[in-house]
Formats: C-alpha cells, sequence, structure tokens
C-alpha cells in the first residue's frame, strides 16, 4: 500500500522520517503543492537535515550514518529514500486537485494544520479536507485537532478523533474516513489522565487544571513583525527567540472527544511557548475528593504510572531528573512521568450551604457547612511535540487504520 503525505513542514516531514524508517509501506507520494528551491536536490537537501534531530543518516543508522537519499529524478519527481520510492508532487494546494487515485494513494495523512474542518464541502474554494476523499483517498488522517467554523454543526459521523492505545478501538472503518490524530498535548496529557481514571474513577475528580510549557512551532516569528488586519492576538506576533508568549490550547475540549468521561468534569486548559525547539512540558493538577484517614499520597500515584507503564508502550515513568533536551527524540513516548516531582496536598474543604441555590432555609436556621476531604495533586509530564512524541504516535495511528484496509 502506498502512503500519501500532503505537506512537508515540521510534522509532514518527521512522518516521512518515521515511515521511510518503518518501511511499512511500499511507497511514499509527497504532495507539497509548489515547487520548492531549484528542484529535487533542494527538496532532498530538506529531507536529509534537520536542525533539531541532526540528519536523517544519523536517525536511520547512528553513526555511521552512510547515502540514504538516491536515485533523483526531476522529471519524474522521485528519488528513493531510505530504500522506499518517493514520488514529489509540486501542483495542486487544494487537497481535491492532488493526483492521489492517478498514484494510487489509498490513505494520505495531512500535516498542513491548514484543513481541519470535517464538515466543510470538498469543493470549498480555500480547501477541505474532503477533498483528500474527492481527489481518490478513502482514508485521510489530520495531525491536528479538528475545528468546526461554523457554529452549531455537529461533528459528522464519518470524523473520529483518536489517540492511539486511548481509544483508537473506537474506530470503525466501514463508518470513519477522516481521522484527527489530535495534538501533541492532547496526546501526552490522555497518558496522564487515563491511569488515573482507571484507577480511581471519574466520580472522584472534583476539578483538574494544566498549562503546557511548549516548545516553539512554525506559525510563531523569529522577529517582531506587524500584526496581520483584524488580528486580536498581538503576542502572536512576538519573537519566539526572546519571550514567553501566553498562547491558548485547545487540549481540555479534544481530551472530552478521546476520554468522554472528562467532558463532565471542570477543565482548564493554559499554554505558554518557550524558545526551546522541541520538547514540552505538562503541569497537571487534579482535585480528588479522598478521606483523611487514608488519604492519596504520591507514591501512590507514581505507583499508579510506573505499573501503567510496564503494560503501555506510550507511557514512561521516570525517577531520573530530567530537563527538556532529555525528552526530545525519546521513541514512543506519549507522556514521561517525571515522578520525583509529583506532589499531594490533603484538606478539608469547607462548602457553606447557604451559598448553593438550591438550598432552602428557614429564617433564623443556621446553615450547616460539610467537610470535604480533598487531596490536591501536582503532576508533571514531558512529551516531545514533533518526532519523539507525536509523530511516532501519529503513525502508529497511520499503520493501524492501514491495516484496517481491504
Amino acid at each position: 500500500m502506498k502512503l500519501g503525505i500532503n505537506g512537508l513542514g515540521r510534522i509532514g516531514k518527521l512522518s516521512l522520517w518515521h515511515h521511510v524508517s518503518r518501511q511499512h509501506f511500499s511507497e511514499i507520494v509527497v504532495n507539497l503543492g509548489r515547487q520548492v528551491g531549484s528542484g529535487l536536490e533542494d527538496i532532498a537537501a530538506v529531507i536529509e537535515k534537520d536542525s533539531t534531530y541532526g540528519k536523517l543518516a544519523t536517525y536511520l543508522h547512528g553513526h555511521k550514518g552512510g547515502r540514504v537519499i538516491e536515485n533523483l529524478n526531476e522529471a519524474a519527481g522521485t528519488m528513493t529514500v531510505n530504500g522506499v520510492p518517493v514520488t514529489m508532487l509540486r501542483e495542486a494546494r487544494n487537497p481535491k486537485d492532488i493526483k492521489w487515485q492517478e498514484n494510487n494513494v489509498r490513505i494520505v495523512v495531512d500535516t498542513t494544520g491548514v484543513f481541519k474542518d470535517p464538515t466543510s464541502d470538498a469543493d470549498a474554494k480555500s480547501g477541505s479536507v474532503r477533498g483528500h476523499l474527492q481527489a481518490g483517498a478513502e482514508k485521510v488522517l489530520v495531525s491536528a485537532p479538528f475545528k468546526i467554523k461554523a457554529k452549531g454543526l455537529d461533528m459528522p459521523a464519518d470524523a473520529l478523533t483518536a489517540v492511539m492505545g486511548i481509544n483508537d478501538d473506537d474506530y470503525k472503518p466501514e463508518q470513519h474516513a477522516i481521522i484527527s490524530a489530535a495534538s501533541c498535548t492532547t496526546t501526552c496529557l490522555s497518558y496522564m489522565i487515563k491511569p488515573l481514571l482507571d484507577h480511581f474513577g471519574a466520580e472522584r475528580l472534583l476539578t483538574a487544571s494544566m498549562v503546557t510549557v511548549h516548545a516553539a512551532t512554525g506559525s510563531q516569528k523569529v522577529l517582531d513583525a506587524v500584526p496581520a488586519a483584524g488580528a486580536t492576538d498581538l503576542r502572536k506576533n512576538r519573537s519566539i527567540l526572546n519571550n514567553i508568549i501566553l498562547t491558548t490550547t485547545g487540549a481540555a475540549k479534544a481530551l472530552g472527544l478521546v476520554i468522554p468521561e472528562m467532558k463532565g468534569i471542570g477543565f482548564i486548559a493554559e499554554s505558554v511557548r518557550i524558545p526551546t525547539a522541541s520538547g514540552s512540558l505538562i503541569i497537571l493538577v487534579l482535585n480528588f475528593q479522598d478521606e483523611m484517614e487514608n488519604p492519596i499520597k504520591r507514591d501512590l500515584i507514581n505507583g499508579i504510572y510506573r505499573d501503567y507503564a510496564v503494560s503501555s508502550p506510550y507511557l514512561q515513568y521516570s525517577e531520573e531528573q530530567n530537563v527538556s533536551s532529555d525528552i526530545v527524540g525519546t521513541p514512543q513516548a506519549a507522556a514521561v512521568i517525571e515522578g520525583t516531582e509529583t506532589h499531594t496536598r490533603t484538606a478539608s474543604l469547607k462548602l457553606h450551604l447557604d451559598h448553593l441555590k438550591s438550598c432552602n432555609f428557614a429564617p433564623g436556621q443556621v446553615p450547616p457547612v460539610l467537610d470535604i476531604p480533598m487531596t490536591q495533586a501536582v503532576i508533571y509530564g514531558w512529551y516531545d511535540n514533533e518526532l519523539g512524541s507525536y509523530t511516532n504516535m501519529l503513525g502508529d495511528l497511520t499503520v493501524s487504520v492501514a491495516n484496517q484496509m481491504v
């Protein structure tokens, strides 16, 4: 089976690295949608070297390296990468115009970050993720969370958000044609939340909040720039080289799509961008209803993660003192729990019932006060937001979907 990749940005390029290493697909067709540099040699140079992860040859074969991109044919737009035939398409940017059918591509990974609305019509002037289906693909994976632009529209029945190892068994080959692999942050967060929900149950989780301390992304500016007309967030145009920049994340909303129990729990998610190329951190704060006699302690929480990591290939538990560069390139780790930094505090929450509108008291009656034992837990989870975590997880999901195609 051939694999199609739309886009050669950060996730597109690293997805190509992943799949030429894995060699599950017999051929790969990459759509760039435009001419690049002076020709195929320049495209090969982009693929071969990476400022964050080094050279492709080193990634594939270690320090011995060796030539891995060969047989360039400018006229045909073809090359072999680690022995895998790769074709470059340099014409169409609109998904409906990409020559997937002519190239016998049945499954496509869209890594552009542009086509995220599964309700958008295939013939939309600005392009649509459904255009890939019109162009001949049977399955499309999106390397970003879905974003429905029109208010009031529900998620289409043929669209699914899935995180490998969390809810990928919700995928139904006969039903789902468009699959979002969520985001790197949601992927990490889901592996921080799921083990605790499995152990304690969602009914004991009162509130949750998180902050992701996130590496820079391609949407940010290297130097300060003038914002576009109508822009409301001026910080997006400030230099990522020099600043910690407050931004937003949809991780809390997306988490409810892959772990439905979280929809009923108040959850706040925040994000800051920092001047690093890759390697991010989630600081997760959870409040559990507890008991004073035998409260939840850090050793219990760490033990839950330690045991879960034994059975799951996507969660790692660490008692080392890590920094962000230690996580970059860590293979197949959706999340790396920093066990040394897990903290808990148990206290009694005093709930004054007269503050509740649903409680009615007679004049002069002293309303009762409920003492509710509650434990607050703080958990740290690392993730390589590009290659190590997200791209590898996306690659596994892609292969899983491909294996279920007739």
